[in-house]
């Protein structure tokens, strides 16, 4: 074998040197295959724990949610469902409506509240005694600044003297003054109830007439009176806007108005025609028994969640009960004689003036 000489020794260093590289990247290449395995195991680091832990996230959430209604405060539904005999309770006490409140929610609550009255009081009706047009006419001039009760004690004694519209229109204003001084204002009431039977009996033939243009012109008859005539003496429908009526509508927010005409309008629009007359009896009666003006009795409303005053009287039921008036407090109404309907319905009659 011969020498390799010096350049021959060079050029396989050369080689050598240049094969490093490639052994290098063959390295590589068995450390990437090597370690490959390990990135495809790599999604079997699943937090199988954490999937574990995650009905226990749910079940802390679903105990939440059974506790947080312990911790909301009972409100107003409470105090407001009061087991008064002879009223519905009160479910749910809704928020104040706002003041935008839409034309078609204020009908549609109106009309409701309405009907709530109307199961309350299925039986209402006028609480003046009468037997005719003539008796009803007098009767509603005299309850001007008094009681219906008080006019109804009154006027037997009255009628039983002055039968017909002659007759009271030739009394002697001192005796009519005598028998009407109970009611107050008795003297400005003779003359009026003389002067309209004058004219009934000089300009109608001693007939009350059937027509509101007509009833007003009577002396001590305006539309309040004229509506109440028309509605329970002729069934010709009319809103009686009295100081019950006026408080209740203004309370519901029925309207803003506080002229007894311009509350007619607009409540009337609320309405068909056809409702006017027995709603006229549901919102004063419910003025007289439970809105009352000074200390409603809210406890005991049966339209407490429609009511945007709720809350300005006694919430509480058993309070709110106290303060019921006539029959829904066990108390005699106002009419001596009143329809079957309300003594069927456990209404009871009032004393004659003078019982004890």
């Amino acid at each position: 074998m011969g020498e390799q000489g010096p350049d021959g020794g060079r050029e396989t260093a050369k080689a050598t040197k240049r094969a490093a590289p490639a052994k290098r990247v063959t390295a590589e290449k068995d450390a990437v295959k090597k370690t490959a395995p390990a990135k495809k195991t790599a999604p079997a680091k699943k937090t199988a724990p954490a999937k574990k832990a995650a009905p226990a996230k749910k079940q802390a959430s679903a105990k939440a949610a059974k506790q947080a209604p312990a911790r909301t405060p009972a409100v107003a539904p409470k105090k407001a469902s009061a087991a008064v005999k002879g009223v519905a309770p009160a479910k749910t006490v809704a928020a104040k409506p706002p003041r935008g409140e839409s034309r078609t929610a204020l009908v549609r609550r109106a009309r409701r509240i309405n009907r709530e009255l109307a199961e309350v009081y299925p039986y209402a009706h006028p609480e003046l005694d009468f037997e005719n047009p003539f008796q009803l006419v007098v009767a509603t001039v005299l309850s001007a600044q008094t009681t219906d009760l008080r006019v109804n004690q009154t006027t037997p004694a009255l009628f039983a003297k002055y039968p017909t519209p002659e007759d009271l229109a030739a009394a002697n204003p001192e005796e009519v003054e005598e028998i009407l001084r109970p009611t107050g204002f008795f003297r400005a009431k003779t003359k009026s109830v003389i002067g309209l039977s004058k004219a009934l009996a000089e300009d109608f033939g001693g007939e009350v007439p059937g027509r509101l243009e007509d009833l007003v012109r009577l002396p001590g008859v305006g539309r309040k009176t004229a509506f109440v005539v028309l509605g329970n003496a002729f069934g010709r429908p009319g809103i009686t806007v009295d100081t019950h009526f006026q408080r209740l509508v203004r309370r519901w927010e029925w309207t803003e108005e506080t002229d007894p005409d311009k509350i007619e309008a607009a409540v009337g629009a609320l309405f068909p025609k056809s409702d006017w007359t027995d709603l006229s009896h549901h919102v004063i009666w419910h003025g007289r028994r439970i809105c009352h003006a000074r200390k409603p009795a809210c406890g005991a409303c049966p339209i407490a969640p429609l009511c945007p005053a709720y809350g300005e009287g006694e919430t509480d039921p058993e309070k709110a009960k106290k303060l019921l008036k006539y029959e829904k407090g066990g108390f005699p109404g106002q009419r001596l004689n009143p329809p079957r309907s309300y003594l069927d319905a456990g209404g009871k009659a009032a004393p004659p003036l003078g019982a004890g």
